[in-house]
């Protein structure tokens, strides 16, 4: 049976990467029209490729030092198993940045090819970005009769095209990796070295990127938005192109790989409890069925993403036929219309909305026919994850969005300056973090009984099942940003940038979501991975009264503020150095701010890339340093109750960080719109010294705290024979 679990897994892991391949051939056949913004978008893809190139570089020494050390430990499967976790993580993020840096000026020229459609004019010039050689480009066809043509939705359509191949690619690695891992290891345990091998990547990713592209946006934003009064991404800014590249280097490479992580730890949590499990004391262990049931599951989320990115894009097969299939279902027609208005807000959650329901759907399915008479206490804890997921990304969305009071009011406390602004927006970050970490225990509380730990193994697979349109929807957003940027440098028409502000701010709110799934996630599946450690170190109780419990549980509290305050510091002192280097500029070389002279944008991308190479090193290595240090000297007990204390800092700290980044990212966003007086005024220069501040919490130190408690989890799990 078990051949036939990595078959299933094979199947559904290649049908998403064939759907990624194929949105992304489409993608490639469009052209960009206007000389500049092909220019312009490959100096960003060359940029950020040399950067993720070079990260790669100095961490495979890491991974071979690690792979080794394991060999001698624990033997060549949990080596192999890392070295294809590290090597699928890495991938994924690879590919998602050359997707995403492919798909940014697109997204501006779909933008300008739209407005030019609707006002009867064509541009002048076509641009194959991968040739950037300049031919005439045909007039583009007038919209036919009831045929739907707005600029914001082409613009929509490439963005979230370039997001879907994103998502699609970090699943089906994901799930052709634990089947190869599984084939050839056909051990669990020896398994759970694969989700050490992606965590390791993705923190350092994250971190790196993090420090990268917020070194260069905090740097660019104060300087040249608060005191030079220049709009944001203006080509005079020195640090532009580094900002630009660091959103694919943060966002996209980042993300990419952090999710990756968090979908493969979250599966192998659950296989590593169901492989043991047995739903009455004493009774006989679930086995293969345990194993093969999260596998499964996983499996059925691909496809319940693949039909929910067909709501959303016309580029993805078949599209059509499932439009046409769903308008023909009562009260759908006026949906996929307003999809098809460029409504993009709509659009994206309707997508998420038609995955999760396929989601619970299958699920019912398959839980009838791996149980039996269990099928509906193991359905309905999966049910929670799921529901407890899409709630908390709607929380999420309500204290991030700048269409709620919440960031209205952080908005509106700039009319008393910068201090008030960063005040309510820590505030709503801290009070932010209530009904999340309710859902969460909901959905603990609620799996537990119904079928034990194998319950909330398998409920964070349920809120993790559909990262294939979460993270598309994710990922859609730096796109979208990076296309704004493109469209200031250019130049182009107010209306192009207009639009991409539109779709950047909703991007805001859907990365924000996006976090707290994955924070949400990374609760459960850090408790399914904390009970492997224990039956693994053959722990049956953690008695808090036990002084290296105590001292393991402080120490675990203490982690998450000490790697913040790394993360939080190398962003800093990295754009410390980039400030003076862009107002050294500013001050030196002649015309910049008249537009005769041209900055040196390579000096700020040097910044950025030797801060992120250098300063993500140290909380890195500490993720994995730490665990086997008070492992070894404290005992298993000790480091269980290191995991313990990790785990509820953790999240906290993870959940509050990203919440208030989004929100004074918005409130800056809602103040450009033309509220509280709009750009250039005192309450904009205050709404940008926030959202400064909250540019490490929500891009650089929040994201990677999910991130950290899972490696320091799963690390424990992989060496619990040793201890």
């Amino acid at each position: 049976m078990w051949l036939f679990l990595v078959f299933i897994t094979l199947v559904f892991g290649v049908l998403a990467g064939l759907y990624a391949w194929t949105v992304f051939q489409k993608l490639e056949e469009s052209k960009i029209g206007h000389p500049r913004v092909a220019e312009l978008s490959e100096i960003i893809h060359k940029g950020a490729m040399a950067f993720l190139k070079k990260e790669y570089t100095w961490l495979a020494p890491f991974v071979g030092v690690v792979a080794i050390l394991l060999v001698a430990a624990l033997g060549l499967g949990a080596a192999f198993a890392f070295i294809l976790g590290a090597l699928c993580s890495a991938t994924a993020g690879y590919i998602g940045m050359y997707v995403a840096t492919n798909s940014n000026g697109r997204t501006t020229y779909a933008a300008l090819a739209g407005i030019e459609a609707a006002e009867g004019t064509a541009p002048a010039k076509s641009v194959e970005l991968e040739k950037s050689e300049a031919a005439e480009a045909p007039a583009p066809a007038p919209a036919a009769a009831g045929e739907v043509h707005t600029a914001a939705g082409d613009a929509l359509e490439v963005a979230f095209s370039g997001g879907s191949i994103v998502g699609m690619v970090v699943v089906g690695l994901g799930l052709i990796g634990l089947a190869i891992a599984y084939l050839f290891l056909n051990d669990v345990t020896a398994l759970t070295a694969f989700g050490m091998g992606a965590s390791s990547i993705a923190l350092f990713a994250r971190v790196g990127g993090g420090i990268y592209t917020k070194a260069a946006d905090v740097g660019a934003d104060l300087v040249g938005k608060v005191e030079a009064g220049i709009p944001e991404d203006d080509p005079r800014n020195p640090a532009v192109i580094a900002d630009n590249v660091g959103d694919n280097v943060g966002d996209i490479a980042g993300m990419g790989a952090d999710l990756f992580e968090s979908y493969v730890n979250s599966i192998l949590a659950a296989m590593a409890i169901g492989a043991v499990y047995a739903f009455t004391p004493g009774g006989e262990a679930l086995g293969l069925w345990g194993i093969g049931y999260p596998m499964f599951l996983a499996a059925w989320g691909v496809f319940a993403s693949v039909i929910g990115c067909m709501m959303i894009s016309q580029k993805a097969p078949f599209a059509s036929n499932v439009r046409a299939i769903t308008k023909k279902v009562p009260g759908m027609a006026g949906v996929i219309q307003r999809i098809e208005d460029g409504d993009a807000a709509f659009a994206l959650r309707t997508g998420t909305f038609v995955a999760g329901g396929l989601m619970i759907a299958g699920t019912f399915v398959l839980s009838i026919l791996f149980f039996f008479s269990n099928s509906m206490s193991v359905f309905l804890s999966v049910t929670s994850g799921v529901l407890a997921g899409i709630i908390i990304g709607i929380v999420t969305e309500i204290y991030t969005s700048g269409d709620y009071r919440f960031v209205q009011n952080v908005a509106a406390s700039s009319d008393t300056g910068s201090a008030t602004v960063i005040l309510s927006g820590l505030s709503l970050g801290m009070m932010s973090t209530g009904i999340p970490v309710l859902l969460i225990c909901l959905a603990i509380i609620i799996s537990y009984y119904l079928a034990g730990m194998f319950g909330v193994a398998v409920s964070a697979v349920g809120m993790l099942s559909i990262t294939g349109i979460s993270l598309s929807v994710d990922a859609y957003g730096p796109i979208a940003d990076n296309a704004g940027g493109i469209a200031e440098m250019s130049e182009l028409p107010e209306g192009v940038r207009k639009i991409t502000d539109h779709l950047d701010a909703i991007g805001n709110t859907t990365a924000a979501m996006g976090k707290g799934l994955a924070i949400g996630s990374a609760a459960l599946t850090a408790l399914a991975l904390f009970v492997a450690y224990s039956q693994a170190a053959h722990i049956e109780k953690i008695d808090i009264m036990n002084p290296y419990v105590i001292v393991g549980l402080l120490i675990g509290g203490m982690l998450p503020f000490i790697f913040c305050s790394l993360s939080i510091d190398a962003v800093s002192k990295a754009a410390g150095s980039m400030i003076e280097e862009v107002r050294r500029q500013f001050r030196e070389i002649a015309g910049i701010m008249e537009g005769t002279g041209k900055p040196d944008y390579e000096r700020c991308v040097s910044i950025s890339t030797h801060a992120a190479l250098t300063q993500m090193i140290v909380p890195g290595v500490m993720a994995i340093v730490v665990p086997v240090l008070v492992g070894f000297i404290l005992g298993k007990e000790a480091l269980g109750g290191l995991l313990g204390g990790s785990i509820v800092t953790g999240v906290m700290m993870a959940l509050f960080m990203a919440n208030s980044g989004g929100a004074w990212d918005n409130a800056k966003k809602y103040i450009e719109e033309g509220h509280f007086n709009g750009k250039g005024s005192p309450n904009h220069a205050a709404a940008v010294v926030g959202d400064t501040v909250g540019d490490p919490f929500k891009d650089t130190a929040g994201p990677a705290l999910n991130i950290l408690i899972k490696l320091m989890t799963v690390v424990a799990l992989v060496l619990a024979p040793l201890f």
